[in-house]
């Protein structure tokens, strides 16, 4: 059974870090790029950043570049988000997702259940 599974969510003040992590199961993750997607109350999903498979190229939204680092451990087939300098607009339920292939650009088809991130104080 394809999983993924989001833990690191929680509350954390403005300008404050947070790392979300992402663990794999049930297909070869190392063949694949992964990413994280947020969704907001009231807001369609967006996409935060993407690692391809062999952690060579990355991507970021606008908003949370310099900010949020993602990082891949194709060894412990996990996945991670290093959030720093949070900011309120970072407030949202994220989500890991599986690429249907290597590269970021081919699509999703797997998505975890989400782990909510709080910026608040």
């Amino acid at each position: 059974q394809v999983q993924l599974v989001e833990t690191g969510g929680g509350l954390v003040q403005p300008g404050g870090s947070l790392r979300l992590s992402c663990k794999a199961s049930g297909f070869n993750f190392k063949d694949y790029a992964v990413g994280w997607f947020r969704q907001a109350p009231g807001k369609e999903r967006e996409a935060v950043s993407c690692i391809s498979w062999q952690g060579i190229r990355t991507t970021f939204l606008d908003s949370v570049r310099g900010r949020f680092t993602i990082s891949r451990n194709n060894g412990e087939n996990a996945l991670y988000l290093q959030m720093d300098n949070v900011k309120y607009t970072d407030t949202a339920v994220y989500y890991c997702a599986k690429g249907r292939t290597v590269a970021c650009q081919n699509g999703w088809d797997v998505w975890g259940q989400g782990t909510q991130v709080t910026v608040s104080g």
